[in-house]
């Protein structure tokens, strides 16, 4: 026990020195919380914006109650009907300065649309082809045999916060499991700490236990300080009834990513090498695996690749106990599947391990 609070104590006034260290480790992944939690605070549906080229019946004639749930999606600007107007709106949508361009030919109304954004494309059509469903309803004197609702299954009151929250900080949490034992290993073989510990009566199992008890005091202050400015009143973040199962998830996500760290503290020969393998391990991972954007509209086969990856897992079962109501159901299977993720792992780095570079 000795050399284990001695170890353990001289990696944290090691870590709490380095100020770049504290900087990427503790204060970078919570300023990627407040930036995106102010940028999305207020995210809502983007309106479109449409050129209307001359007399359009279906727009023209729609009732005020239809045309007022249109502004929230369409932004319509009327022109005159003339060849130029028609040129000019082609020329703004060609341009991107426009979603589309409609015009009425007869009974036939036409969408002009730039292949350059498929999706906000594919938004305008779809509105303007309800729309003009809807007149042709109209027209018929008949009422609709079905009719379809929407509703939200979350309260009106949650915000985004509630969905970036879980993902950013279980990124965090990844990193700095990676990349303090990474850097710190190599570092201490390259000074030789390592090999003086060697030749001491310390074995291994003390120095991975100590950078296990700095990596855990590291993802639980992470998670309280992600937790407490989330749940600001600006942010307004509201935790469900059995967030706190959200620290045995962080302590099995520590478990599982120390080893990744471990792993390349032991194959890396340099600490730039080691920064840079961790640096390809995190950040891919952290996109692939949806800790920072969504993975609705990846391709199928990025969803399956994700699937794979530890940090997805996290991400997930986070989200769940954080802002979706849910608790050890969800989280018990992530725990065990990281845990077996991390003794896998910690296993290979044990192999590969080194205590010096000769």
């Amino acid at each position: 026990m000795t050399s284990f609070r001695t170890l353990s104590r001289a990696m944290a006034l090691g870590l709490l020195r380095d100020r770049a260290a504290v900087f990427f480790m503790l204060v970078f992944p919570v300023l990627f919380l407040v930036l995106f939690g102010a940028l999305f605070k207020d995210a809502g549906v983007s309106q479109s914006r449409v050129v209307q080229v001359g007399d359009v019946t279906v727009l023209d004639e729609m009732p005020e109650q239809s045309r007022a749930a249109l502004r929230d999606v369409l932004e319509v600007e009327k022109t005159d009907g003339s060849p130029a107007a028609l040129k000019d709106a082609l020329e703004q949508v060609r341009k991107g300065e426009v979603d589309a361009a409609v015009t009425q030919r007869g009974d036939e109304v036409e969408v002009h649309f730039s292949a350059a954004d498929q999706v906000r494309a594919g938004t305008v059509h779809s509105v303007l082809d309800s729309v003009v469903q809807a007149a042709n309803q109209a027209a018929t004197g008949q009422p609709p045999a079905y009719t379809l609702t929407a509703e939200r299954v979350e309260d009106e009151s949650v915000q985004p916060i509630q969905f970036l929250t879980p993902g950013l900080l279980a990124w965090a949490v990844a990193m700095g499991a990676v990349f303090g034992p990474a850097l710190n290993l190599v570092s201490w073989r390259k000074k030789r700490i390592l090999r003086r510990l060697w030749l001491a009566p310390v074995d291994a199992t003390s120095v991975i236990g100590a950078r296990l008890g700095i990596n855990v005091v590291l993802a639980l202050a992470q998670t309280a300080i992600f937790l407490g400015i989330a749940t600001l009143p600006y942010y307004g973040l509201r935790l469900t009834g059995d967030w706190w199962v959200a620290i045995p998830l962080v302590l099995a996500g520590t478990l599982a990513f120390m080893s990744i760290g471990l792993l390349v503290g032991a194959w890396a020969k340099t600490e730039e090498a080691a920064n840079g393998l961790a640096q390809i391990v995190i950040l891919p991972m952290a996109f692939l695996s949806g800790a920072f954007i969504p993975l609705d509209a990846a391709p199928a086969w990025v969803r399956t690749f994700a699937e794979f990856l530890p940090l997805k897992h996290l991400a997930d079962a986070m989200q769940g106990v954080l802002s979706r109501g849910e608790s050890w159901g969800t989280a018990l299977p992530v725990m065990g599947g990281l845990l077996l993720f991390g003794a896998v792992v910690t296993a290979v780095a044990w192999r590969v391990f080194r205590w010096d570079d000769a």
